[in-house]
């Protein structure tokens, strides 16, 4: 069988001349924390992007279907961005929020316009847990409830706060922590007890939620925490009506409800500009990160006037939030998902994809399941359709035969056996087909 071929791209990469693959790796294992992992058996060195594709040392051409764990949203090293990073930067590189900028204030409105309700305040952090962190904070003062509840499975940050949040051993340290946080039985329908087979599923699951607060908790919530799509967790998507019903259970409860919109915001999921407008639902409070500066440290959280006010009681300060670059590259990308219909893009890139992984699914019966919405998918491995027993070996096998295809994902799952596949919002047909044709090799040769 041949190798797919990339799709012909016009670009040449610069010539790489700083130091050399061996100096690198031995700098990076001497000198920076070993928490810092790499992906594949031999890391590659990227040292040049662009759009879709990123490049090694030695000029090798790569198609990134994972952009850089889901935070280059409308491509590498996009021009518009560049352009306004650059002059923003020659100009002011920083000042903090002590004093008027129009960065902050003209971004905070274009902002602010993108989401339904009351949902008009924002507050500028430089990551997703920062945001999760601040969401935390704001819905205990505004509640005056301590405990909250999130999903098992979910990831919401590294922090020592919101790995609180998060739901995965993988990802939380044996050291006191979960403090006044609950985590709900993970709505899951391909694993979970209810499935896709059953119509009441979304509100058996949000029942587990009503559940959990009458017996673990004083009976009142600060709030709860669901991504839109899990994604470190492997790209679950909730079945219908889950959210819709949580929310009512929560809010029952004297709690308000956050959307982690980090990976699956600005249009990724195709049919709506925001994921949780795929559930009907609009939350209290929305966090955003990754893709909303496109890889500029860039986070937000969007809230009402009446929540942000309970904040005012003291002084809540982040020295970098707001930076002037930051907000030009965040101006710049909701220019470009409008200019370029990258939204629309995602829906009809991401029907394409499930479409391929549906006729993968029926060739190779070690695919468990796909799923996902627009450009946030992913599909699981499994030694045994019956069992369901993860083929994690396998799918590490599969990851690494991609790479040398030419192909990048990312991989997720608390056992690590689905392959994670959100790229940067800007692909092309082309390159969904040759995603196809690469997984079905990669597939063959197992």
């Amino acid at each position: 069988m041949r190798a797919p071929e990339l799709p012909p791209y016009d670009y040449q990469p610069k010539p790489y001349r700083g130091p050399s693959y061996e100096e690198v790796l031995r700098l990076k294992n001497r000198y920076v924390t070993p928490t810092s992992i790499t992906y594949y058996k031999e890391p590659l060195m990227i040292v040049e992007g662009s759009m879709q594709y990123l490049f090694d040392h030695t000029g090798r051409r790569y198609l990134d279907m994972i952009g850089g764990i889901v935070t280059v949203s409308v491509g590498h090293c996009h021009p518009h961005v560049v352009q306004k990073v650059q002059e923003q930067t020659e100009r002011l590189q920083h000042i903090t929020s002590i004093y008027l900028h129009p960065n902050i204030a003209q971004y905070a409105e274009m902002l602010a316009s993108k989401l339904p309700g009351d949902l008009s305040v924002c507050y500028f952090v430089n990551s997703g847990s920062e945001a999760n962190d601040m969401a935390l904070l704001m819905a205990r003062m505004y509640t005056g409830n301590y405990d909250a509840v999130a999903l098992r499975n979910a990831y919401h940050g590294g922090s020592a706060s919101t790995m609180q949040l998060t739901a995965h051993s993988t990802w939380k340290y044996n050291y006191p922590h979960s403090f006044g946080v609950h985590h709900a039985i993970n709505p899951d329908p391909y694993r979970g007890p209810w499935g896709y087979d059953d119509p009441q599923a979304g509100v058996k699951y949000a029942a587990e939620i009503k559940n959990l607060i009458e017996y673990a908790t004083a009976g009142r919530v600060a709030g709860f925490f669901a991504e839109s799509i899990q994604g470190v967790g492997g790209a679950v998507v909730y079945p219908d009506g889950f959210l819709k019903a949580a929310y009512e259970v929560v809010r029952e409860a004297g709690g308000v409800c956050i959307a982690d919109e980090v990976q699956t915001g600005f249009g990724r999921t195709g049919t709506h500009y925001w994921g949780f407008e795929n559930h009907g639902v609009i939350p209290d409070i929305v966090t955003l990160a990754k893709g909303i500066g496109n890889g500029i440290p860039l986070s937000a959280v969007v809230t009402t006037p009446k929540i942000a006010n309970a904040l005012t009681s003291r002084i809540h300060f982040n020295t970098f939030g707001g930076n002037p670059v930051s907000c030009a590259a965040g101006m710049a990308v909701l220019e470009v998902i409008d200019r370029e219909h990258l939204q629309k893009n995602s829906l009809e890139r991401g029907n394409q994809l499930m479409e391929g992984y549906r006729k993968l699914m029926a060739k190779h019966d070690i695919i468990g399941d796909v799923r996902g919405r627009g450009l946030m998918t992913g599909i699981e491995f499994v030694k045994d359709r019956k069992t369901k027993e993860p083929a994690r070996e396998e799918c590490l096998r599969i990851f690494e035969r991609v790479k040398d295809l030419g192909l990048l994902t990312g991989k997720g799952g608390l056992h690590a056996n689905t392959i994670r596949i959100k790229p940067p919002m800007c692909i092309t047909q082309a390159d969904v087909e040759f995603t196809l044709d690469v997984l079905d090799m990669a597939l063959s040769e197992l």
